[in-house]
């Protein structure tokens, strides 16, 4: 069985640089095809998705079965709702809106089993169903499992070299969106101020070795450029509802030209 997890964790102390994509709409047969089209990572959005349970287990097998890692961003630190999507046996779960060294330390805690953390025991898929022993799995889960916290709103960055040294993180995602909106400039990704806070986020991580990068959408090509010559160390860029309305959008286009 691949560990998706500890071949991104891997992937990284080796240096390269890697690119992963979100999944917005709840049928997975759109995660199987967006792996078939090239992305080795996939971001399965249980915040602003709607996504059920069911839903979210559906999109990691099948994310999984393409041959590809599935990450899971649930909607908030809450122990009860990281809980259940562990048990499904995600590569990585990404917390949302992290703010300060206690909530990461909190939410790295409900990741992490006992003496380390507090996450209760009772894996489901996340055991592959009771065939990997109890043993096994607590021996390899802290490295099999890729634990991101998003920095996302000001007083993050404010507080970014006390959250970094909390330990288990095993990186950061920048949200530049819902930054801008927190320093009243909503939206306006480009916007010196937010740009600023973006760089001073990787400065911060490349200094506590914290693997870091943003989540981005596909249509501005100088906004990807401009993160890429930031040399962070993996990209989330594009979503299969994007594809979708570009796709369509320039088709429509060219018929009606």
């Amino acid at each position: 069985m691949k560990r998706y997890g500890s071949e991104w964790k891997r992937r990284l102390g080796a240096g390269e640089f890697l690119h992963g994509g979100h999944i917005f709409l709840p049928n997975p047969a759109m995660a199987e095809a967006m792996i078939c089209f090239g992305y080795e990572y996939l971001w399965i959005d249980g915040e602003h998705g709607s996504f059920d349970k069911e839903q979210i287990l559906a999109h990691i097998t099948a994310v999984n079965g393409a041959g590809a890692g599935a990450f899971v961003r649930v909607t908030s630190g809450d122990p009860a709702v990281i809980k259940p999507v562990l048990e499904m046996g995600p590569d990585g779960i990404i917390i949302p809106m992290v703010n300060s060294a206690a909530e990461a330390a909190k939410v790295i805690s409900a990741c992490t089993y006992p003496p380390k953390g507090t996450r209760g025991f009772g894996p489901r898929r996340a055991n592959r169903y009771g065939v990997i022993s109890d043993r096994e799995y607590l021996d390899t889960i802290d490295d099999a499992l890729v634990k991101i916290i998003q920095i996302e709103h000001k007083d993050a960055v404010d507080h970014i070299d006390e959250i970094l040294e909390v330990k288990g993180i095993d990186g950061v995602v920048i949200g530049p969106c819902d930054l801008s909106g927190s320093m009243n400039l909503l939206g306006q990704l480009q916007h010196p101020d937010v740009l600023s806070a973006c760089e001073k986020i990787v400065t911060r991580c490349k200094a506590h070795k914290v693997p870091c990068g943003p989540s981005i959408g596909p249509v501005n090509q100088e906004y990807i450029q401009y993160w890429l010559e930031l040399k962070t160390e993996f990209l989330f860029c594009g979503d299969d509802l994007s594809f979708v309305k570009m796709g369509t959008e320039s088709t429509i286009a060219r018929i009606k030209d």
